[in-house]
């Protein structure tokens, strides 16, 4: 079936097209972003996200000081507010919530009994803590918005991306991410008719387009150009999508990583649902934080947007026709070789005949019954491990 077969078939669905997402894995990643973000962290576009990260940034500035030069200044008439002074400057600046936290972990107080003291005693405590400091120097991210606030604080040698580097890398290929370059904001699949519709308005309640002041988190996909690799059991084709998402903090929340992937279908919630040849990469942010993002990450984010389909879709071709089993005992024997237990190898074949209507015959079979079992474990470490495996066995077929 030729791209324009798989569209014509699509356009039978009025606003969208059938997808199986019993198969492969189900990823939660985007939908813990998307019930934790209140209004003021969504945003319809990347031109919007990217002047917010970006502004913040010119208003922005970074020093490293000695930390014993440091002063904290506690207020008489208000004894929950602190203040610290640093060398060089007359002008008080304010922590935030999350720089306090830093600020403590660094000279190794703690952060949340100091945030139970009056201002001035846990001045005391945090002045004794940033004197006696061994690593003797910081580096601090200030910024100026009506007042001057703390809003990170590291160690010298921490190696800061800024958010709006991540945004105008993911600019570079996906334009506004609204639909004028392939790359956009998801669509939405109706539960009641197995439909997915790649086209959905942009709202608050659908963007996938996330910045708070300690973080940015961007999800796009290529879901108006479906890839069919291979057939569904009623001979229906077998559409995928590409995906990607990313994340940053530049005060120290979190790495910088990325993650690229195939998948089926994103629910209202935000899960992806059928994801395969799922793949990430982290950067911490160390000294050379920088230089990586510029030479690994951004890169790949740009190889992984112009790739070609065929590896995927030809690996998972050689893994429907690498027929491995025909009886019970060679189902058997595949899965125990490989090990999987006993419970598991039973498990596994039985979710294929429930979900398929067969017993597996193909590398394909059997790692689709393992990621469906992959889903059911409440336990992150067993639901990752099989993943994996059945990811390994994947690999090896193409």
């Amino acid at each position: 079936m030729t791209q324009v077969d798989i569209l014509d078939a699509a356009r039978e669905h009025v606003g969208g097209y059938k997808v199986d997402v019993s198969r492969g894995q189900r990823v939660g990643r985007v939908s813990s972003e998307w019930f934790s973000r209140p209004a003021d962290e969504r945003y319809l576009s990347l031109s919007e996200l990217f002047a917010t990260v970006r502004g913040r940034t010119e208003r922005s500035r970074t020093r490293t000081v000695e930390s014993a030069a440091i002063r904290v200044e506690a207020s008489r008439d208000d004894a929950e507010r602190l203040a610290l002074m640093m060398p060089g400057s007359d002008m008080p600046i304010a922590p935030t919530h999350w720089s306090f936290g830093q600020l403590a972990g660094l000279v190794g107080a703690p952060a949340a009994y100091l945030r139970q003291l009056p201002a001035p005693l846990a001045g005391i405590n945090l002045q004794y803590g940033l004197t006696a400091h061994r690593t003797e120097q910081v580096k601090t991210l200030e910024i100026e918005d009506g007042r001057v606030e703390l809003r990170a604080v590291t160690g010298p040698d921490y190696g800061r991306i800024f958010d709006h580097e991540l945004v105008a890398a993911v600019q570079r290929i996906a334009g506004n991410g609204t639909g004028d370059t392939r790359w956009k904001v998801p669509g939405v699949l109706d539960w009641s008719t197995g439909v997915y519709n790649p086209r959905v308005d942009i709202t608050q309640d659908t963007t996938t387009l996330y910045a708070s002041d300690r973080d940015v988190f961007l999800f796009l996909v290529d879901d108006l150009n479906p890839i069919e690799a291979g057939k569904l059991p009623d001979g229906s084709p077998d559409l995928y999508f590409r995906g990607f998402y990313c994340w940053n903090s530049e005060v120290g929340a979190k790495t910088l990583g990325m993650a690229s992937f195939y998948l089926r279908a994103v629910c209202q919630n935000r899960n992806l649902w059928g994801v395969e040849d799922f793949e990430e990469i982290t950067i911490r942010h160390s000294k050379y934080a920088a230089s990586r993002f510029a030479h690994e990450a951004a890169p790949a984010l740009t190889r992984f947007a112009n790739s070609s389909p065929l590896p995927f879709v030809n690996g998972i071709k050689a893994a429907r026709e690498k027929i491995v089993a025909r009886s019970d005992e060679d189902r058997s024997d595949f899965l125990r070789k490989r090990g999987f237990s006993k419970t598991e190898t039973a498990k596994i074949i039985e979710t294929v005949l429930t979900e398929e209507g067969r017993k597996p015959e193909s590398v394909f079979d059997f790692v689709q019954g393992i990621t469906a079992v992959a889903r059911d474990k409440t336990q992150q470490d067993a639901r990752l491990d099989l993943e994996a495996r059945a990811k390994k066995l994947l690999d090896r077929a193409a």
